[in-house]
């Protein structure tokens, strides 16, 4: 347990190691909001022999079949061979990212620029994302019920967009202490309409969008996300991270997702759960609060003999569960927060965190020690690399996952999952041995037959 995880790999596991992440880049790439994750999973997955449960009269051991919520959530599930009212060994991430988000009526002029007015989403150092490349993501939903997907700034040939900020000639103070939220809009164009006698800059981008379909109104009625433009890519010389936008949570989220489809015929049902709205506490109709979990788990059941309240209730308290959250790496450019003893370290593999939580435990789910001392079996017979870890210093801070959520039904959960570097930055860095172990720890908890 914490122990780098290079001195024990061969140079072959270290080539499926990185081989692994090539697929895990192209993912994150294509997968920056929560609508698009769900789009490249269903692709995964249907490549997979997953159905959609919609389409299912009737589930049998072996069977593969998943079910979405809203366009933003998803539940994936191998039936097992066992009696659903024994449990479920579930893997739950959630594919939500911090980021910025159009306001309801966002386009203005100003100082003859048209602009964009947004509302951040999630915990954001505001001043990370001016003066760098942005992208335009989301869906426009019209009257007539017709949806526009927008993907603009990540070809080669589109433009990008961004956020200006002030040069440092003009600066009196520190700009990371005073950028506020209203200040962070984007810049969409410059060149004025000739037809038009006012605002002329929005004239001419209304006339662009107008192109497209989209009449300012629509704006209302859409959901459009500002995200980084650009691609993941390996980091350091060595090449062994990767960098990319997004990858709290999607780095434990694809792991999850490989490992679910290694599994063919297990005895316990296995679930693969992601969900939207954890960065802002799991609220909505899209997050971990929702019931959409529980009425899929009531509708598998169903679908695989005769449904009832208290068979539902068991199984979800005999259920097992890994709450596939980030935590923070070790900084050694700002190691004042960090305690060396107890936080993770990047290529020390799969990060187990017994609880989460801030200052005095608030807000955490803390894991039982027989649970623990099982997970601890399944790694060690597997040969696992693992680190048992907190995030920061006791007063230094903190963070919550879907863990407590889960753990209302009585059902043992731990967080476990990739150590991150830069944290709800525009780009975030892993390393790619610790996305594979934690890759291989899904994997065998998958296979792992809990008794109930």
């Amino acid at each position: 347990m914490n122990k780098n995880v290079y001195e024990n790999y061969t140079d072959a596991k270290l080539k499926q190691a990185y081989q692994f992440c090539e697929g895990y880049k192209t993912f994150i790439t294509n997968a920056k909001t929560e609508r698009e994750a769900i789009i490249e999973t269903v692709k995964l997955a249907e490549s997979a022999g997953f159905k959609n449960i919609n389409n299912i009269k009737k589930l049998k051991a072996g069977d593969k079949v998943y079910a979405i919520n809203m366009d933003k959530a998803m539940v994936l599930a191998v039936i097992g061979s066992d009696d659903l009212a024994n449990g479920l060994n579930i893997v739950g991430s959630h594919i939500d990212s911090p980021r910025l988000d159009l306001k309801a009526t966002p386009l203005y002029e100003d100082g003859e620029l048209c602009m964009l007015d947004t509302h951040y989403y999630g915990g954001i150092k505001k001043y990370q994302w001016t003066a760098t490349p942005l992208a335009i993501h989301g869906i426009v939903c019209k009257k007539d019920g017709s949806k526009i997907r927008i993907c603009y700034g990540e070809k080669e040939d589109d433009a990008v967009l961004g956020i200006s900020d002030l040069l440092p000639h003009l600066e009196k103070e520190k700009r990371s202490e005073v950028i506020t939220g209203e200040e962070l809009n984007l810049i969409v164009g410059l060149t004025p309409s000739k037809d038009a006698k006012k605002d002329k800059v929005k004239a001419n981008i209304l006339n662009i969008l107008k192109q497209q379909g989209i009449e300012e109104d629509d704006l209302f009625s859409s959901e459009i996300e500002i995200v980084p433009a650009g691609k993941a890519r390996d980091f350091g010389l060595d090449k062994s991270m990767v960098i990319g936008y997004g990858q709290d949570d999607k780095v434990c989220a694809y792991p999850s997702l490989m490992a679910l489809f290694n599994i063919k015929k297990p005895k316990r049902t296995c679930v693969c759960l992601l969900v939207d709205k954890e960065e802002i506490g799991s609220v909505g109709a899209t997050g971990m609060e929702s019931m959409f979990f529980e009425n899929t788990i009531a509708d598998i059941i169903a679908l695989t003999g005769e449904y009832s309240d208290l068979k539902l209730r068991h199984c979800l308290t005999n259920s097992k569960m890994l709450s596939s959250d980030v935590t923070a790496g070790y900084d050694p450019n700002r190691p004042a927060p960090f305690n060396k003893a107890t936080d993770a370290f990047l290529g020390h593999g799969v990060a187990f965190c017994k609880y989460t939580g801030s200052r005095g435990k608030s807000g955490a789910s803390d894991a039982n020690p027989e649970y623990i001392a099982k997970l601890r079996k399944i790694l060690d017979d597997n040969k696992i690399h693992y680190q048992a870890t907190e995030m920061g210093k006791v007063e230094a801070g903190g963070g919550g996952t879907i863990a407590y959520i889960m753990a209302k039904y009585d059902m043992d959960v731990i967080d476990a999952g990739v150590p991150v570097l830069s944290m709800h930055a525009p780009w975030e860095i892993t390393a790619k041995v610790d996305i594979y172990e934690t890759y291989l720890a899904y994997d065998a908890f998958y296979k792992f037959e809990f008794k109930a």
